[in-house]
């Protein structure tokens, strides 16, 4: 049998950054997290995308940016929702084994959203609005958003545990994570209420690359 490991043991598995964010990226992120909340709120009413679909989503963003405590916590909730183990590892370590053909694209558009760092292509949206609908396209956009808002902080909190632990990441300082967690706790609140002002507006997610492929 597998030992849990514990959150301390889990950050210290990784000893540099898969990817940084910079504090521009998380204020931005958590502008957008009152809407990708509402409508996560809507499908948990509605089940219109399986909560497991959800989670498999969560889940690849967050094994794209490399966040250790975003993988420990998801991995919890995720086991407490039936996945097995052998189904996170895989959605951790970017297999496709545990991929069902019918939610491919959701799950490759949510490795598309981290990949561009929360900036997706207009091209990749539409392909996944083709292939499901506007709604729950709506949902796994939204799905995304709230994954990539958590990395954002969870990366340098990832990195101040490790250092705690006496294993600092090979490419970061105390300045960086103390400044974006800090910078996270004050602009959280002015950026929520940023994100609520944008919904009165009647401003949507729906942020993205317009620029045409090569």
């Amino acid at each position: 049998m597998t030992k849990k490991l514990s959150l301390s043991e889990t950050v210290i598995q990784r000893n540099e950054y898969k990817r940084k964010y910079s504090i521009w990226e998380l204020y931005r992120s958590f502008v957008l997290a009152p809407g990708a909340l509402s409508e996560l709120i809507r499908n948990n009413k509605t089940k219109l995308v399986d909560k497991r679909l959800v989670k498999r989503l969560q889940l690849a963003v967050t094994e794209v940016n490399g966040c250790a405590a975003c993988s420990y916590q998801h991995t919890q909730m995720a086991l407490k929702e039936g996945m097995s183990n052998e189904e996170i590892s895989s959605f951790l370590s970017g297999g496709s084994e545990f991929t069902k053909p019918e939610e491919a694209k959701a799950i490759m558009f949510a490795q598309h959203f981290a990949d561009t760092r929360g900036f997706p292509k207009k091209y990749a949206y539409d392909s996944i609005v083709e292939e499901y609908g506007k709604k729950k396209a709506s949902i796994i956009l939204s799905a995304s958003q709230m994954m990539i808002a958590g990395n954002m902080y969870g990366i340098p909190f990832s990195a101040f545990l490790s250092r705690l632990q006496g294993k600092p990441y090979k490419d970061s300082t105390l300045f960086y994570e103390l400044g974006m967690l800090i910078f996270g706790i004050l602009c959280l609140p002015i950026a929520v209420i940023h994100g609520f002002l944008r919904g009165l507006l009647g401003l949507t997610n729906e942020k993205f690359d317009k620029t045409p492929t090569e």
